[in-house]
């Protein structure tokens, strides 16, 4: 069963990309340390734990990595201006809170919203940009933001707001990839006897070009490799296109960027396991850390298992625990259950 407060806390921990360091770096350390056989930070700040064995060599990563913002202006007024570290919408911070990381510690400010009694029925319906979202910190001027320890460059990230919806559902920001990075944590946890040789990778900086799963690869040269990320659920909008679904299990990708015969072997696996597990077609490189794993060295041979979730890259990304339960299920069992195998496709 999920451990809701664990699960909450990996979540939660501050780690804009580049700045794994301000938080959740250190937790997933203490937490692999206890089990692991070996556990190390690179120079790039991946948190790499292995679990002996003899072959074959596999390499599991999850990011670490948030989504978020950065400071690149502070204004007479005491206005933050802000830019965006990876794939944020500025819609999506209109009336939202924001959790900076200032020299003085954890600081909070509020995108404002110009009230519609202020508006011009032509400006009710204009788009937002970056341009138009200020950062209100309560202070009233520049050198008030400054004192406060407000800098050019400070980061921040969406404020916690862990919400239970359902017996099995809930909503929270950082869902991507926070929620793969705990089911990882967890089969580390719980991993039994096993004859591969586990590097279980919390990677860096996946959101700003996959770059910690490149130096991780490089340095482990696995043969196998699997990225435990996030993907798309049915949801509102998708007219039919999205095949996954909450509640159903975890996803497997079936495309290039997967190996035929690895892909095949989780699906013996989930079946003699009695484990849910759904498709979802990628003719396209996945946009994971299996994108830089696959073509790593020699070439390396790539499964990714992913737990669906609804409204990805924004504050009220929702998943079923059900799923989060069955990934970490599937992922044991494939972990325990490797062999040496020819995976030539």
């Amino acid at each position: 069963m999920v451990d809701w407060a664990l699960m909450q806390r990996v979540i939660e921990a501050p780690g804009v990309s580049g700045y794994e360091h301000l938080g959740i770096r250190d937790l997933v350390v203490d937490i692999l340390k206890e089990v692991a056989d070996e556990v190390k930070v690179d120079k790039l700040g991946n948190v790499i734990a292995r679990f002996k064995g003899s072959s074959p060599k596999v390499m599991v990563s999850a990011h670490m990595d948030k989504i978020g913002v950065m400071v690149n202006h502070i204004d007479k007024d005491g206005y933050l201006h802000i830019v965006p570290v990876g794939g944020v919408l500025p819609q999506t911070l209109v009336a939202q809170r924001i959790r900076f990381f200032t020299e003085k510690g954890e600081r909070y400010g509020v995108v404002g919203v110009v009230p519609p009694h202020l508006r011009k029925p032509e400006e009710r319906n204009k788009s937002v940009d970056w341009d138009a979202i200020v950062v209100d910190i309560g202070a009233g001027s520049k050198e008030e933001a400054e004192e406060m320890g407000f800098r050019i460059g400070t980061v921040g990230e969406f404020a916690p707001a862990f919400t239970r919806l359902s017996e099995h559902r809930f909503a929270t920001p950082y869902l991507d990839d926070r929620i793969c990075l705990y089911a990882m944590i967890e089969t580390a946890r719980s991993l039994g006897e096993h004859e591969a040789d586990i590097y279980f990778v919390a990677s860096v900086q996946e959101e700003v070009g996959l770059r910690g799963a490149r130096v991780a690869s490089y340095a482990i040269n696995p043969e196998i490799g699997i990225a435990m990320d996030v993907t798309f659920a049915k949801q509102p909008g998708d007219k039919g296109k999205i095949v996954p679904e909450l509640g159903k299990g975890p996803v497997m990708d079936v495309g290039p960027n997967i190996n035929p015969k690895l892909r095949a072997f989780a699906d013996e696996v989930a079946k003699k396991h009695d484990i849910p597990l759904q498709v979802e077609p990628s003719p396209r490189p996945t946009g994971t850390d299996a994108n830089v794993m696959q073509i790593n060295r020699e070439g390396v041979a790539i499964a990714v298992l992913s737990i669906p979730i609804r409204y990805m890259h924004s504050q009220v990304e929702l998943a079923d625990a059900r799923d989060v339960d069955n990934t970490i299920k599937l992922a044991k069992a494939l972990l325990e259950e490797l062999r040496p195998m020819d995976l030539t496709p």
